[in-house]
């Protein structure tokens, strides 16, 4: 299987884990300080070919999407659950963990972002649903970033995913349905 798009990874596991799942090209930001340069080559890719980001789901690999987001806005963004990116020893979490069949479903379900102030979910509406400031909110947010394919968030970040992913009213209410009734078994 070839992807059209380049992929924009951490480091070189994480082009090795690629290429053990797809043919595809990617661009390494060999860490959270993206440099310049990198950013030229990504904005380039994305000119040309589309760029899909899939970086570690943890705060460097959000700190790098941010980042690209704001120098190369109109990416697609792919996201692995860290229960599918820890190894087997459970020691550390990454793209480079993953399984070949966890990173091409990633790729498959890559989102673009859009930067949108159409409000179709409030934030009430996420209090309301137990997703913020609850006992549960952690875990109902980690299943509900699965179900929806846009990765775990804190409460803030929710609700910026879901208006930039333009994750629809019926779309959040149908996946957090599932993850209540998961609650409930």
């Amino acid at each position: 299987m070839k992807i059209k798009e380049i992929i924009v990874v951490e480091g070189k596991d994480d082009t090795s884990a690629i290429q053990r799942a797809l043919d595809a090209d990617t661009i390494e930001t060999n860490g959270s300080a993206v440099s310049e340069e990198t950013l030229e080559k990504i904005r380039l890719a994305h000119e040309k070919r589309g760029v899909i980001i899939l970086t570690d789901p943890d705060f460097p690999g959000e700190k790098i999407r941010k980042t690209i987001i704001e120098h190369v806005p109109g990416c697609k963004h792919a996201f692995i659950d860290k229960k599918d990116a820890r190894p087997k020893n459970g020691r550390g979490i990454g793209v480079e963990h993953a399984s070949p069949e966890v990173i091409r479903l990633a790729l498959k379900d890559a989102h673009l972002m859009v930067n949108t102030d159409a409000e179709d979910i409030t934030r009430e509406d996420l209090i309301d649903a137990g997703l913020i400031g609850g006992p549960e909110a952690a875990s109902r947010r980690g299943r509900l970033g699965e179900l929806l394919k846009i990765g775990y968030t804190n409460g803030k970040q929710l609700h910026k995913r879901l208006m930039m992913f333009q994750i629809s009213r019926q779309e959040f209410a149908e996946a957090l349905e599932h993850v209540l009734r998961e609650e409930e078994q």
